[in-house]
């Protein structure tokens, strides 16, 4: 049966991993010891998925570069207090992955952690290894630069209209859409789907099942199409 597409790429926070309540939580405790006032939830989960600095930056955009180095070092010590066991995964997400690679899907990580906290995570998770090919924030530009879906197209020689990105914040559908990439938006992670939807998604989901469904759908109807 014909696939319709050839990579599937995943953000980690809040599309794999339910670990958006930690990222809020750590970043407000970590605001208190810079001696800042927290922010609110809304605007932290607006700024998930940005490298760490540029988020702080964002959402404390008086500090100088000095200033937004320390509240991540402290920002990067809550969220290891916190994440001693890391995040659960979603339902479904384990189940589908392995679907997909039995499928033949080649599939990759795309993610605003750092590449110590990815690579922990994955550890944690038994994938080292398991994804085609992992990009991190602080190894690559930062999302929503197309650099990092670059990287993961070139390193698997597929074309971008041959490659899906799946993410729950604005800034993975935009760096998918500036890479000539096609999306899928989901909903239970950073943002609500009806803010994500202005970003042209293929497809908007509220279980991450929903994705295998519709990639079954798809391959089904160019099977019959062909």
């Amino acid at each position: 049966m014909s696939k319709p597409y050839d990579l599937l790429i995943f953000d980690w926070d809040g599309t794999l991993a339910d670990s958006i309540g930690r990222i809020v939580e750590a970043m407000n405790v970590a605001a208190g010891r810079a001696g800042e006032a927290a922010s609110s939830d809304t605007a932290v989960k607006g700024i998930i998925g940005l490298a760490l600095s540029e988020a702080i930056g964002l959402l404390y955009p008086h500090l100088d570069e000095a200033q937004v180095q320390v509240f991540r070092q402290h920002y990067a010590d809550v969220y290891m207090a916190l994440d001693q066991q890391p995040s659960p995964l979603f339902e479904g997400v384990v189940e589908s992955l392995e679907a997909f690679r039995a499928e033949g899907y080649r599939l990759a990580v795309a993610t605003g952690k750092a590449r110590r906290g990815l690579d922990r995570v994955l550890k944690a998770n038994g994938w080292e290894g398991y994804f085609d090919i992992t990009r991190a924030a602080d190894e690559t530009r930062g999302k929503p630069h197309p650099l990092m879906l670059e990287e993961i197209l070139a390193h698997c020689q597929v074309e971008p209209g041959r490659a899906l990105m799946v993410g729950d914040s604005a800034f993975d559908l935009q760096m998918a859409s500036n890479a000539g990439m096609h999306s899928v938006a989901v909903g239970y992670g950073a943002m609500p789907l009806q803010a994500l939807a202005e970003f042209g998604p293929q497809l908007c989901i509220e279980h991450f099942s929903q994705l295998r469904e519709w990639l079954a759908n798809a391959a089904h109807i160019n099977f019959q199409g062909r």
